[in-house]
């Protein structure tokens, strides 16, 4: 039986970064991958499929539109197989590098399904046949998410994301179950080739977690776009119909339905942790996922968690964070050293709509909560050079600061380019900036970017009154 330092169980970001920063820090390191295909959800099946995706659909929107700019574009059209090639292709080209970092990364990779026998001993099913067992002095649960089924009559009815990302025919008319990021995403994709979209969305909002005003933009920019958006709702059944498929609803007390000849379920994602035997060695779960502290330690001080199967946040670059995190605590464990804990003041979102949403930092409602004494402002697009010029004038920007220093607290965007516009509001939250720094920045014009300095400008004006 082969003994290592650390072991991590799943080859996707946040398993990968683990492993990495382990081997970097001179433990003997193992890496297990128990799935079909080696890279992870972000390039098989979230972040890069879904954006390539996106892009083919953004372009053909920019063609449905290009009359508004003086131009002709006649006889568009799109080509949904040609779309998912281009996506296979490229989708190849991430899992094989990856694939190649995991077989070459300094650490020993086996492909099979893991489960612990106890505490200190994993039991391997390999993939090509038979079995293996190794010990460990620490180790990384990585194992990712997978699609959830809500106990809804007909949800098996449904698509989920992993077929949208390889459909090959674009329905007319699609119905999109949630309101977060994956929902919006495949909803801005399918009503950018022409699908008739309608959302059904089980919150208040859409983007559960963000302010209020920054979620009612995008519904309204959806609206605007000829989407149906109903939030509030109560999902009863989805069944058979001569169109394809109806969704029953509950709204205000109301009972309605929906016809579509497609249905998304796209109602969130749970912890992958089938099989493990968590239970055996100890390791407790809060709700679906494991339990960790802000070092990455479950309930078993020697077994750390990162990504999507402890959350709180499912982005890459958190589970990378957490990956590296729960590495270097692994490595203080076994080496007598001190311990470190990931800092999430600087927590970031993107959704990649038209017009897309993107935050940072705190929210207004989390800023209140949390105790700070707040001040907020935002300033619209509609009133912005750069954004009228590009014709793309929906949404705005808004920051959230502290109201006796100015400090910046949070930022949000919804306009073009919010994803990366959101990184200069990071950048300055990284150096403690307040409002009044931020201000006197030199910004070029005209710039999509140069917008921030208007609420800057104003928080800082109210905090000299």
């Amino acid at each position: 039986m082969k003994r290592y330092d650390f072991a991590v169980i799943g080859g996707g970001s946040g398993g990968y970064a683990a492993a990495r920063t382990a081997v970097s820090l001179g433990l003997s390191t193992v890496v297990i991958e128990g799935g079909q295909e080696v890279a992870g959800l972000c390039i098989l099946r979230g972040c890069m499929p879904s954006k390539t995706l996106i892009e083919s659909a953004n372009r053909y929107r920019i063609l449905r539109h290009a009359e508004e700019f003086g131009l002709s574009a006649e006889r568009i059209g799109f080509d949904a197989a040609q779309i998912i090639a281009r996506k296979r292709k490229l989708i190849g080209e991430f899992a094989d590098y990856r694939r190649e970092q995991l077989e070459g990364g300094g650490f020993d990779f086996i492909r099979g399904r893991a489960e612990f026998l106890d505490a200190m001993t994993l039991n391997i099913q390999l993939r090509d046949g038979g079995e293996e067992i190794i010990s460990f002095r620490s180790a990384c649960i990585s194992t990712g998410s997978v699609v959830n089924h809500p106990p809804i009559p007909g949800i098996e009815l449904c698509l989920t994301s992993d077929d949208l990302l390889d459909l090959t025919e674009i329905p007319q008319t699609a119905i999109v179950l949630g309101g977060g990021p994956v929902a919006l995403e495949m909803a801005h994709y399918l009503d950018a080739l022409e699908t008739k979209v309608t959302i059904l969305q089980r919150n208040t909002q859409l983007l559960t977690g963000s302010d209020h005003d920054v979620a009612d933009a995008v519904a309204d920019a959806f609206r605007k776009r000829g989407m149906s958006v109903h939030c509030g709702t109560r999902l009863q059944r989805i069944e058979k119909s001569g169109e394809g498929l109806r969704v029953i609803f509950e709204l205000s007390g109301v009972e309605h339905a929906v016809e579509a000849g497609m249905v998304l379920n796209a109602l969130g994602r749970r912890p992958a942790l089938h099989g493990l035997g968590l239970q055996k060695v100890g390791v407790a779960l809060e709700g679906p996922r494991i339990c960790t502290d802000l070092e990455q330690r479950t309930t078993v001080s020697h077994l750390f968690a990162a990504g999507d199967c402890c959350g709180p946040y499912e982005v890459v670059h958190i589970a990378i964070a957490q990956g590296e995190t729960a590495a270097r605590n692994a490595a203080a464990l076994l080496n007598e050293g001190t311990p470190t804990t990931l800092d999430y003041r600087l927590k970031l979102f993107a959704t990649f709509t038209e017009p897309q949403m993107a935050s940072c930092g705190m929210t207004e409602q989390e800023a209140r909560e949390s105790g700070h004494s707040v001040i907020t402002a935002s300033y619209p697009f509609a009133d912005h050079g750069k954004s009228i010029v590009k014709g793309e004038t929906e949404g705005f920007v808004k920051l959230v600061a502290d109201a006796h220093d100015g400090k910046i607290l949070g930022g949000a965007v919804v306009g073009p380019e919010a994803s990366e516009l959101i990184h200069e509001i990071v950048v300055a939250m990284a150096f403690n900036s307040t409002a009044a720094q931020l201000a006197q920045i030199p910004h070029y014009h005209p710039t999509l970017s140069e917008i921030w300095t208007y609420p800057a400008e104003e928080i800082a004006d109210k905090l000299k009154a």
